[in-house]
């Protein structure tokens, strides 16, 4: 089984890149990949919870994420410096994501056989 890490930096407000990274997972994960997703970046305004991009025009993609428990998907990591720095707590998510730090992340990106990074 492949194991594959999905990483998102891009803010979840521009353009369909959080709809597509969320696409790209579950598809991989549909033929028996292990998948694991690591938001770093603005991404990591994805995993707000209670958020309402109506206002801005943009569809609630946010409620999606959560179709990732179907498909067990559910190695899910955040950059814990980009916590910080957005001031987001760990009460204020919308999933259960495990906090790392990247500037120690060697063995980390050592354990998968493939990255893709949106």
């Amino acid at each position: 089984m492949t194991k594959l890490l999905v990483i998102s930096q891009s803010s979840p407000f521009s353009l369909s890149t959080l709809k597509d990274t969320l696409d790209m997972a579950l598809i991989f994960a549909a033929v028996d990949a292990d998948v694991s997703w690591l938001f770093t970046g603005s991404s990591v305004l994805s995993l707000i919870a209670n958020q309402n991009p109506s206002h801005l025009g943009l569809k609630n993609q946010f409620k999606a994420l959560k179709t990732l428990e179907i498909y067990d998907v559910d190695k899910l990591y955040v950059d814990e410096e980009q916590l910080r720095f957005f001031k987001i707590s760990r009460n204020d998510l919308i999933l259960d994501v495990k906090p790392i730090d990247l500037t120690q992340s060697q063995d980390f990106f050592a354990q998968f056989d493939k990255v893709v990074t949106f």
